[in-house]
């Protein structure tokens, strides 16, 4: 018998409503003023979000000392939640602080992994305050609830199992954290030249290669089979430096008349929301040509098809591209402009080298099949696989 059937054998447990264990707090109190937001300052402030970190303030009243009393931030509206152990301010009302009750009955981090096994129930367009209408009324299992001392010694076994699995990935995400800043480092470094050792010369250069405006491709053009091709939305919400394989295809009668990119071109979406996404780079390696979409352009040229992309992601890059963009609400650079980016041009070999180098960090920390992000992605799905087998338990004895 394994550990887990051991844990959980003859576990006489009682599904009683969250109300009854859980309280809540309005963040009243606790609300930021200022917008003035730096990471130079010491307290962070929350949203129950994605964004979970907003920024931070130097507000020194009204500071909630979670790392005393910790709590889970939950968003009335969306049902997102965050373990929030240190101390913090708050953007907005809508966001509550759920504290247990009595921890001699319940913990409030056993109460926590529960709420994150519950699948999402809400409707689009429901902006019902989900706490009081909803949540407070969820019933949670109960281990032993006549038997306080084993109620609790259960709860915190669960509880020391499933942070092992949270400390793991926090500190793989550390990991992650780290090597991304060193990989940051080393591409500024390495594709910085001084000018009188390497030419720098602009991108349009006709030794170097030029700009081909992509063509009408849209999204409704697309295929299950047939050609491949990248729509220029795809470029900086799918793909990552290089690609052999397209995520979407077109027919070949579209194909015909479309404007193709072939192998060592980069793809680059010349239109963006934002940015930091505008201009972003993906070299196609892949053995046949593919049909590339408008607002987005291919560079053909005749330099290492990964030394140009990595060259794209640099400030070096960054820093030309910014007086180009233009546009209010959809920000672009067009193909004219970025003829004008100079780029520094070593050896072949030096290129080469260079490739080699960040390469590694590229996988490292962007693959997903071999590198850091897959190992988080493992452990992730492994946290989840334990946290709903410790905390789904039968529902016989049902609250009246």
């Amino acid at each position: 018998m394994s550990y887990l059937d051991k844990l959980l054998e003859d576990v006489e447990v009682k599904w009683k409503p969250l109300g009854e264990f859980a309280d809540y707090e309005q963040p009243t109190d606790y609300l930021v003023d200022s917008k003035n937001y730096d990471d130079n300052f010491l307290t962070p402030v929350l949203t129950a979000g994605k964004t979970f970190i907003l920024g931070y303030t130097d507000e020194t009243d009204g500071i909630y000392k979670a790392s005393e009393n910790p709590v889970i931030i939950f968003d009335d509206f969306t049902t997102a939640n965050k373990w929030v152990d240190f101390d913090f301010k708050a953007k907005s009302s809508a966001m509550k602080m759920i504290t247990s009750k009595d921890e001699s009955k319940a913990l409030l981090k056993y109460i926590y992994y529960w709420l994150n096994t519950l699948p999402s129930d809400l409707i689009d367009g429901d902006h019902k305050r989900q706490w009081i209408s909803n949540y407070s009324r969820k019933l949670i299992p109960i281990p032993c609830p006549e038997n306080r001392k084993k109620s609790l010694e259960i709860q915190q076994k669960i509880v020391g199992i499933l942070d092992s699995f949270t400390e793991l990935t926090a500190e793989l995400t550390a990991e992650l954290t780290a090597r991304q800043k060193q990989y940051q480092f080393y591409r500024e470094q390495l594709l910085r030249f001084n000018e009188k050792e390497v030419k720098h010369l602009s991108l349009g250069d006709e030794n170097i290669g030029k700009f081909i405006r992509g063509g009408g491709l849209q999204k409704k053009d697309f295929t299950e089979t047939g050609v491949g091709c990248i729509h220029y939305g795809q470029i900086y919400t799918y793909y990552g430096t290089y690609a052999d394989k397209t995520k979407s295809f077109v027919s070949e009668e579209f194909a015909k008349k479309a404007r193709m990119a072939k192998y060592g071109d980069l793809v680059i979406a010349t239109t963006s929301e934002n940015d930091e996404d505008v201009c972003k780079a993906v070299a196609w390696l892949g053995d046949e040509e593919i049909a590339i979409s408008s607002d987005a352009c291919f560079y053909s040229h005749n330099l290492n098809p990964k030394y140009v992309t990595y060259f794209f992601q640099t400030e070096q890059f960054q820093k030309q591209k910014r007086p180009f963009i233009t546009g209010t609400k959809v920000r672009r650079v067009n193909a004219d402009d970025l003829a004008k980016i100079k780029i520094p041009v070593p050896s072949k070999e030096e290129q080469e080298r260079i490739v080699s180098i960040l390469d590694k960090f590229d996988i490292l920390t962007n693959s997903i099949s071999e590198g850091l992000p897959k190992e988080i992605e493992l452990r992730k799905k492994q946290y989840e696989y334990y946290r709903d087998l410790l905390l789904t338990f039968p529902k016989d004895n049902l609250e009246e």
